[in-house]
């Protein structure tokens, strides 16, 4: 579900904002904050958890307000997350009683510093609490003694190492990154570039999770995304390319569930081409530019849209109050770069990115 968006807002609260379903202006908000009361959302959030769906809470965004001065600040941050979403038991609980299955970091400003100490926090809180097993169709009660009962992820940009997440990665055990293969020079669309095996090797060899899934990222539609985007056959071959030769390939995320539901079924054609099912043949659909806003928002719930979704109606347009910039942000090659061997990974530095967006699982 995204965004919280603001760490830090009115009376030290964050903010959320999932786009047209709850958010600031749409309802009610907690005394002396700027913190949206979405509890309605408790029961669609507990339907999904029923079905076997992992609901999660991507924190950033492209309009973010982020970042950590102290590992104290981001650890202190990481209890207010557990208090309010997670397994503690908060005064302040923005979508009711219910547990989430987790966190997601899509940071797009600031530096990485210090966000590994909120994850650890989140580990250490989650050691002996009570949680639902996250297996499929399954609702045992179990208590945990690892710290990794709940997800943690992140979704970095394919550029190597990540400007804005990087050192986070190589300092706490995330469960899968969702890497976002388009806006880039390294896309899908760009073969000679394309850097998967960069990021399998960075699992193999420097994660401090050795069994980190890393998911291929891509735009679920044309409009979705200012680039990358490649007909159902081309991302069938390289998805599954990347599914036979690497070991921590974990599958296809999609950005958005929207625009790849729209889009002639783009996501379950992407499903069966990864679990050999027949890939469909892209045609055209006449229901995408009607949702061409609301995909680029990035604030629908990224996993319990679909289990709203009877039809292939759109939804109605979201009018939003400034231009994202998601659709053609782009990362250009810095001038005198050189591709590093595709056979080391080179130690963490900073470099320019563009804006995020994604989501849809496989």
């Amino acid at each position: 579900m995204a965004f919280l968006y603001i760490f830090r807002g009115k009376g030290g609260l964050p903010v959320i904002d999932f786009s047209n379903v709850c958010g600031l202006g749409s309802g009610s908000t907690f005394d002396g904050s700027n913190l949206t009361n979405c509890s309605f959302l408790e029961s669609d959030i507990r339907a999904c958890q029923a079905k076997g769906k992992i609901v999660t809470l991507s924190l950033g965004g492209a309009t973010s307000q982020v970042g950590f001065s102290s590992d104290a600040q981001a650890e202190a941050f990481g209890q207010l997350l557990w208090d309010m979403f997670l397994g503690g038991k908060g005064n302040i609980r923005p979508l009711g009683n219910v547990a989430l299955d987790g966190i997601d970091l899509d940071i797009e400003k600031g530096t990485s510093a210090h966000y590994a100490a909120m994850v650890n926090k989140i580990r250490s809180l989650a050691k002996g609490a009570s949680k639902r097993s996250l297996l499929p169709c399954s609702f045992h009660i179990y208590a945990d003694t690892s710290g990794h009962s709940y997800y943690i992820t992140a979704a970095p940009q394919c550029p190597f190492p990540d400007e804005y997440i990087g050192t986070a990665l190589n300092e706490a055990f995330f469960d899968a990154i969702y890497v976002q293969f388009y806006n880039n020079y390294c896309e899908t669309s760009v073969p000679s570039e394309f850097n998967f095996d960069t990021w399998d090797k960075w699992a193999r060899t420097q994660s401090p999770n050795s069994d980190i899934k890393v998911y291929l990222g891509a735009p679920g539609d044309s409009s979705a995304a200012g680039d990358g985007y490649v007909n159902i056959e081309t991302l069938s071959k390289v998805a599954t390319d990347a599914q036979r030769q690497y070991s921590s390939f974990g599958g296809v995320m999609l950005w958005d569930a929207d625009a790849a539901y729209t889009n002639n079924r783009y996501d379950r054609s992407i499903k069966n081409a990864l679990t050999g099912g027949t890939a469909r043949t892209q045609t055209t659909t006449t229901s995408k530019e009607a949702t061409t806003t609301s995909k680029e928002a990035s604030t629908i719930s990224k996993v319990a849209t679909t289990a709203h979704k009877t039809s292939s109606t759109p939804l109605p347009e979201l009018i939003l109050p400034f231009n994202d910039p998601r659709k053609t942000a782009r990362v250009k090659r810095p001038q005198g770069f050189t591709p590093f061997p595709r056979d080391t990974v080179p130690t963490p530095t900073a470099r320019g990115r563009p804006i995020n967006s994604r989501f849809f699982r496989f």
